[in-house]
Parts: structure tokens; sequence; C-alpha cells
């Protein structure tokens, strides 16, 4: 039955919430450059006759942007979105989305008004139970087709201004393998070869913590839109001090194949999976965006890295070090920032000294070369479904800088940062739009924890979880056992006690005869006396 429910939801298509909605990913909405779709529970755009939100002009910040990329009007990322829309739905209340159908990060319910706070977990303090169902949920999610969205395969110049739109139909899973790629892809400034590869609107300078916090929100709302199960939250895994990829066992995220180290074991479903926009080399050498295109399977061979770039996993003390850093981001906020949390946590700066451009690659970018494969490449990382464990712990170590240092809203820079991330640029490639300075605030603002950064007493009690869940399940069995013990020792009790009464108060014969007229001889007691009675004891007598 479960399999047979599975295969009904593939067939199905799923809504998912993230970049260009199918709705408008037509010739009319992108030469008109409006994005209202209608919202399905009264029939009005955005939600309008029921409160939820109105069609709007997109307003976007004119702040100078850094020296890094110094063109103009050259790439669709810039000033997002106004290259492909300047009108979008704007939610009231606790509404989102790009039709305001959805509830805001940690919102539940008809009206969006039941606030809830969910638990990321580290992921070996889930149930085995839990463990089976995050795999489950991941697989399905790479099976089911979206509905709502598409990808874009062509720039804005290249679909004619809108008349010859290009898109691609791909699953919930690879849409935001698509958006990691979109986000971080060079820009193309027309021609083969010719691309700027100094920008990213995700990485290397302060949008980089909020971008993948949003990112990992909207992933986690689409699992649980697409299983119906409210109370899933993305498990992290916490490498801090790890020697080997521990989370790569066939019971989790798939260990190595016995027959290409390279790969993953074919007892792994992910060895199956296809991978899409993997080849950021070949779309510079040609001049286009990723086609969307199956491209192989997910490759992988953690530790068997370049050590000259990368020593080795991250370690406690590393983390301490990021964390005690006061600044968010320093200097020309790129990849040069000394003494920068921002920075050192993405993995530029030095986890040891806080200076900018090292040499060797720390924190979370260590982690990624460590991986040796798909997740070595920024633009084709979030093909390993190991990408969301480890950003999920990233985030986490963005929570606690956040709580430890407590920043004002004005350690997140206005104006000046790399092209992207200034505080009131809207993130690409998100449809709803999300500002970068939205996100710096705690995860519990957002409705989320970290099992990791509870009390003491309440970690204490997670770290026991699986056991007793554990314990939970199988003492049914165990209690089955002692009471065929019991049963088994009262039965030969009995036996003995029958074979006692049936011999109390006989002697053995003083003589046995065998077979062929053997007769053993009698000895004397074990025990003589003087006393003429003895004879009437014959316990203390034995045969040979």
């Amino acid at each position: 039955m479960w399999l047979l429910g599975v295969v009904v939801l593939l067939l199905c298509l799923v809504p998912t919430h993230l970049q260009f909605p199918r709705l408008c990913a037509t010739q009319e909405a992108l030469q008109t450059r409006e994005c209202c779709p209608a919202w399905q529970g009264d029939g009005s755009a955005c939600g309008a006759r029921s409160g939820r939100g109105s069609c709007e002009d997109v307003s976007v910040t004119d702040q100078p942007d850094g020296p890094q990329y110094p063109f103009s009007g050259l790439d669709d990322r810039e000033k997002w979105p106004l290259v492909f829309f300047n009108r979008t739905c704007q939610c009231t209340g606790n509404f989102m989305g790009f039709n305001c159908a959805d509830c805001k990060f940690g919102y539940f319910g008809e009206r969006c008004s039941e606030r809830r706070e969910s638990l990321r977990r580290n992921i070996f303090h889930l149930t085995r139970a839990e463990r089976n169902r995050f795999v489950s949920y991941l697989n399905l999610a790479k099976q089911t087709l979206s509905s709502d969205y598409v990808v874009a395969t062509g720039t804005y110049r290249e679909m004619q201004n809108g008349s010859n739109p290009l898109f691609a139909n791909v699953s919930i899973y690879d849409v935001f393998v698509w958006m990691h790629y979109y986000v971080s892809r060079n820009a193309l400034l027309g021609g083969p070869g010719n691309v700027w590869a100094d920008v990213d609107f995700a990485h290397w300078a302060p949008a980089f913590s909020p971008w993948h916090r949003v990112y990992l929100l909207h992933w986690e709302h689409e699992i649980r839109k697409l299983t119906g199960d409210t109370t899933f939250s993305i498990p992290y895994w916490d490498w801090r001090d790890a020697q080997s990829c521990d989370v790569c066992t066939d019971e989790l995220m798939g260990s190595r194949s016995p027959m290409n180290p390279n790969l993953i074991s074919p007892s792994s479903v992910f060895s199956s999976w296809q991978v899409l926009c993997s080849q950021a080399e070949e779309y510079n050498n040609r001049g286009v965006l990723c086609d969307a295109r199956e491209e192989g399977p997910v490759r992988r061979n953690p530790g068997n890295h370049d050590r000259n770039l990368v020593e080795r996993i991250p370690t406690s003390a590393e983390v301490e070090f990021t964390l005690s850093l006061p600044n968010y981001d320093t200097g020309p906020m790129d990849r040069n920032a000394n003494m920068s949390f921002r920075n050192t946590l993405e993995g530029f700066g030095d986890p040891q000294t806080g200076l900018g451009s090292s040499s060797r690659l720390g924190m979370h970018a260590a982690l990624h070369v460590f991986m040796n494969g798909s997740m070595s490449s920024v633009q084709g990382s979030a093909n390993d479904p190991i990408f969301l464990l480890h950003h999920a712990f990233v985030d986490s170590i963005y929570e606690q800088w956040l709580r430890r240092h407590n920043p004002a809203p004005s350690q997140y820079p206005e104006a000046n940062a790399p092209i992207g991330h200034n505080g009131d640029y809207y993130m690409v490639p998100f449809i709803p739009l999300h500002q970068n300075k939205e996100y710096f605030i705690s995860s519990k603002d957002l409705g989320y924890e970290y099992s990791h950064l509870l009390d003491t007493n309440q970690r204490l009690s997670e770290s026991l979880r699986p056991y007793l869940e554990e314990l939970r399940e199988t003492w049914p069995w165990i209690l089955c056992a002692a009471l065929c013990g019991v049963f088994v020792t009262i039965a030969v009790a009995a036996a003995v006690q029958t074979v006692t009464q049936r011999y109390r108060g006989s002697s053995w014969p003083q003589g046995r005869s065998w077979k062929g007229g053997f007769v053993l001889p009698e000895r004397q007691p074990l025990i003589r006396s003087g006393d003429k009675d003895d004879t009437n004891h014959p316990n203390y007598q034995t045969t040979m």
C-alpha cells in the first residue's frame, strides 16, 4: 500500500514555492512583466478579495554596490527581479508566497495564525524511523515533478524580451539544485567564453548566511507540502572533529561504491540520482545557461581531496574561534575581509587567525572540498543531498553567533557590498521576494530551533531520544522473552520436583546387572559409622 501511494504521488504534479512560477513563465506575463497569479481560494490576484495581498510595483534599492562587478545592464540578476517582473504580489500579515497562498515561516493554519516552533535535530539523534523517512522524503522530492515552478534555460535576451519563453520542467528537488546554480553562476557578457567570474549573488559576501537560511526554509516548506508532514524539519550533520564522512552510510546518505570509489554504493537510493547544472566550465565556454538536462550520477569520494587546499574537516576549536569574531563582515566584505565572522565561516578567512584570502580553505568551504565530488563545485554542489545536512549545521553556527553577539541591525551593510548583497537587495532568484536584511535575525523569530543550542537538560534528552525510542519498540519482545523464560523455569522446576518425589524413599539396587551378565561390584559407603543403623541410610551410598 505504501508503494502504491508513492506511485500515485509520482504521477501527480506537486506544488512548490520557489523561482519562476509556472503561471508567470508565459509570453503575456514576461512581456507585461507582471507576476501576480490568482489565489485559488477566491480567484483574485494575490488573494486580494480575502485580504491576503495585492499586486504592487517592485521597488528596488538604489544603494551603490561594491567594485567587484563593474558592469550594469548585462546580467538578468541585476536589481532582481526587474529584468523579468516589475510587479509582484505583496502579501499582508502572516501570508506569504508568489500568490499569497502560504504562511510566513513559523506560521501554520488556514489563516496563518498558528505560531509553532520546529526543531532541527542532529541526524544521529533521529530514530530509525525518522532517518528512513528523511531519505524517503528526499527521494520523493527528486522523483516528483514540480507543478508550480519551472526553471529558466535562457537569458531574457535569448527569450527575445519575453516573446519566446525558455523554461524547463524539473523535479521539486532539482528546482533547488537549479536555484543554487543560477545564483552563483558566472555573468554572461555575450558570446562563447566571455564571462565575468568574480560575481556571486549568494556567496563570497554578506548575504551568504541569510541567503542559505532562506534556501533551507523554502526547501523545508516544500517537503512539508509534498508529504503532508508538517512536523518535518531538516536534520543537520555536526561535522566538528569528524575523521571521515560519518553520514556516508547506506542507511543515511550512501556509502562509497565498491566498484568505483568516486560513486555512491548501489545499496543506496542516491546512487540512482542524476545531477544537473554541474558543468560550469562547459556553459562558460559556450556562453549559455544550464539547460537542466541530466548529466550523470552524483559523484563523491570523501577524504581523497587536495590536501594542499584543505587539510581536514574543521575542528571544534576552529568553530569556536569563528564564533568569537564580533564583526559580521569587514572591509571590502568579500573574500579578502579580515576578522570577519561571515568570511571565516564561509571558509575564506583563516579559522585560526581570521585573516582573509587564506591559501587554505576552512569551515564551510573545507567540507565541500573534503567531499571531493559533486559537492566540490559551487554551482553544482546542491546535487549531493549531503549539501542540506551540511548547510543546516552552517546555519546553526550563524544562529549561535547571532545569539552570542546580538548584533544591531546596522551591522548588516546597507551599501557598498558586492552586487546582490546589500541589505535591501532582493535575493536572487526567489519569488516570493526576500530582502537580505530580513534574515539577519534569530531562527526563533522564523519558527525553528537547533537541538544542540537547547539547554543542557534538553540536549541530554535529545541525545537519549533515539535509544529510548528503540527501547520502546523492542520492549514487547523483551517482555515476551522474559515471560518465556519464566515458563521454562517453572516447567524445569516442576520436572525436577516430580523426579525427586518419584525416587524419594527408594534406594539403588545393591548390584546392577548389565547386558552380558556383567555385574558391577559394590563399594563401601562414602561415610561410615560404628552405628548399626547406618545401613538404613542408602543416600550415603553410590554405585559406579
